[in-house]
Parts: C-alpha cells; sequence; structure tokens
C-alpha cells in the first residue's frame, strides 16, 4: 500500500536551508540524500520532492463562478509544507517507522497518510468471483 508523508517545516527548518552557517547548512543538505538512499534500498521508495520556501506559494480555489488565486500558502500556521515522499510499504505501522527517521528539522511536523485507490483498480484487484459480486 502507498503511503505518502507530508514534511511540514517551521520557518526555523525553513531557514536551514540557506543558513549563513555553512556547518548547519550542510548538516540539514546531507540528512536527506542519506534517507533517501535508505528508502530505496530498502525497495519502497515511489516518489519524493522537496518545495521551495511557502512564499513561493500560489493558491487557487475553485468556485462556480470565479476562481479565486491568492499568493503565498492558504493555511495560517506556524508550519509550512516543505516537501514529501510516497512510499510502498505493508501496513500503517511500517509507514511510521519510516516517517520517524525522517531527518526533518526540530519542530517539523510529518503527516502520513494512506494514498487514495481509485474504485476502478480497486474492482480491478479482486479476483473474478469477487468483481462479480461488485456494483458498477
Amino acid at each position: 500500500m502507498n503511503y505518502t508523508f507530508l514534511i511540514f517545516e517551521n520557518a526555523q527548518g525553513f531557514a536551514l536551508r540557506t543558513d549563513p552557517d555553512e556547518k548547519k547548512r550542510t548538516a540539514y543538505w546531507t540528512a536527506w540524500p542519506a534517507y533517501v538512499q535508505a528508502l530505496r534500498n530498502a525497495g519502497v521508495f515511489v516518489d519524493g520532492a522537496g518545495l521551495e520556501p511557502p512564499h513561493t506559494a500560489t493558491t487557487l480555489r475553485p468556485q462556480r463562478d470565479q476562481q479565486q488565486v491568492q499568493d503565498g500558502p492558504y493555511a495560517d500556521t506556524k508550519e509550512q509544507l516543505g516537501g514529501f515522499f510516497i512510499i510502498d510499504v505493508p501496513d500503517l505501522d511500517s509507514a511510521l517507522e519510516w516517517a520517524a527517521r525522517i531527518p526533518a528539522a526540530p519542530g517539523s511536523v510529518i503527516e502520513v497518510r494512506p494514498n487514495l485507490v481509485p474504485p476502478a483498480a480497486e474492482i480491478a484487484r479482486r479476483t473474478p468471483v469477487e468483481q462479480a459480486g461488485a456494483q458498477p
């Protein structure tokens, strides 16, 4: 089953990416490739990416009569989405074990969420006997 890790960093976490102190900046950036390599070595890596800082975001709110677009992130919180990973593991416990190893900055929050399986894909995975009983 695929799980997505949403990595929410606070302002201090984002600041480490460009910290003038080379030691802090290097510590931040060198931890990530090792984590990605561990995911690859375990055969669970599906996809992932870091995101640019929140001030580069544009938020779209689709509405029936007119779409609203605003510069910047939508959420008014101390943490902003900094990146994501998608992994393929057997269960939530395995996903949580991998999430706990993410080298995010102190104060970060990692949301672990199962990926939605579209209904057609779910039906296609069923055995022929199970498919015969599926509602269209």
